[in-house]
């Protein structure tokens, strides 16, 4: 089994549930675990044999242009489209935090992580 990883992209999009959070926008950061179990020998050096981070960022960063009201939708989207892309794939973890939430307090960030 494999793991590859991508922590601490960064994002400014509007997913809020809040029709403020949606027209001001914030900062997001995600973080995706892909595990997964190469489909050939990793010794033959060929990126088909395995999940490309480059094609997994892709995949985080269209479904965080596209505005939600909520993160959990968001984080699932991302999940969805890389079991989606990658068959082989066994389980794919999404974070993502939400940086200065709209609360009544200063919270550096709130977060849900979705495991699938």
């Amino acid at each position: 089994m494999i793991t590859i990883s991508i922590h601490g992209a960064e994002f400014f999009a509007y997913h809020g549930f809040y029709v403020e959070e949606q027209k001001l926008g914030t900062k997001f950061i995600v973080d995706a675990e892909v595990s997964f179990t190469p489909l050939s020998n990793l010794k033959d050096d060929k990126i088909a044999n395995t999940v490309d981070y480059e094609k997994v960022y892709g995949i985080v960063a269209n479904q965080m242009a596209h505005t939600r009201k909520l993160i959990e939708t968001v984080a699932q989207s991302i999940a969805d489209d890389i079991k989606e892309q990658y068959k082989f794939v066994s389980k794919v973890t999404i974070s993502i935090k939400k940086l200065n939430p709209p609360l009544n307090g200063k919270v550096e960030y709130s977060s849900i992580v979705i495991s699938i």
